[in-house]
């Protein structure tokens, strides 16, 4: 087991070193910042200033080296907009995006997961039918556009529920909705397919010629040897949360990493957009780690590969 974790560790840094790099030189490589950040009619002169202040009039390598060398000491550099540390920039909308994507996963899971089993127990019935419509119809709408429409209709047409901010907990349920049922889609066909492979295996019909009970089959036999594959789909749900963020915060106007992430995208705020990238592949890389040993514990065969 320690040979297998450690081999996934030292991936898992290569993946985020190399992440690192590339990111940094092609963010540098998209755009002049100065640009951006100051205006069209900014002057040559200020151009120049902005960037000698920043570090920009530097080679990409001795401004990678000098980032770099930072980073290691917790300084992933200033932002351009305000003046304040990355680090504080980013952290203070952490919190915000965590309430509401690990919301959205626990109710994913507790709508898709249960939602999977049924349609496969009753599978060919009406029940299956309409919970595998549901999904195709939850999966195939994009998550921005579904948002979109629970904005229309709970927040302009029948005016029940606020469309934009955090301020309370009711501004949390639109969004939560909108990422919960886009995954709970995904999750529950992949439940639903997954769990009848494994009914249709011989030592399911074999458990069932004994007289065991159906229920029993379903929770002894088949949905302890669902869960390895079901981890693979809930580890990609895991990760994509992230990636979702920035898609549906900012169309709820929800003050998270999401948000953040498209107003220093379209400013040019270049050390935040920076630093936000490395912490959503860092989490794509830890929830992908963790699917890795999840996988061991529950397959020991796996470890030797």
């Amino acid at each position: 087991m320690g040979p297998f974790i450690l081999a996934r560790i030292v991936r898992a840094v290569i993946v985020l070193i190399s992440t690192v790099t590339v990111v940094f030189i092609v963010l540098r490589m998209s755009g002049d910042s100065a640009q951006q950040m100051l205006s069209d009619a900014a002057s040559p002169e200020a151009l120049a200033a902005f960037r000698a202040k920043w570090g920009l009039d530097r080679s990409i390598f001795e401004q990678y080296l000098i980032y770099v060398g930072n980073a290691v000491q917790g300084d992933f550099g200033t932002s351009y907009a305000d003046g304040r540390q990355v680090f504080d920039v980013v952290s203070e909308r952490i919190p915000k995006t965590l309430l509401l994507t690990v919301s959205a996963f626990v109710l994913s899971m507790l709508i898709g997961i249960p939602a999977g089993i049924v349609a496969a127990v009753r599978r060919e019935s009406a029940i299956d039918k309409g919970v595998m419509a549901g999904a195709v119809l939850g999966y195939s709408i994009p998550n921005f556009l579904l948002g979109l429409i629970f904005v229309f209709t709970f927040a302009v047409w029948l005016r029940i529920l606020p469309s934009s901010g955090s301020s309370t907990w009711w501004h949390m349920v639109l969004p939560v909705a909108t990422f919960a049922l886009y995954n709970a889609a995904a999750i529950a066909r992949f439940m639903r397919s997954t769990l009848i492979d494994v009914l249709g295996q011989p030592y399911i019909a074999a458990a069932r010629a004994d007289g065991i009970p159906n229920w029993e089959i379903i929770v002894r036999h088949a949905l302890p040897n669902a869960a390895i594959p079901m981890v693979t789909t809930l580890g990609f749900t895991a990760g994509g949360l992230l990636g979702g963020a920035v898609l549906i915060e900012p169309v709820f106007a929800w003050p998270g990493l999401g948000s953040g992430f498209v107003t220093a995208t379209s400013s040019g705020d270049l050390s935040v957009v920076q630093a936000m990238i490395i912490l959503f592949t860092a989490f794509m890389v830890t929830i992908n780690l963790t699917v890795d040993i999840l996988y061991a514990v529950l397959n020991p065969k796996i470890r030797k590969h």
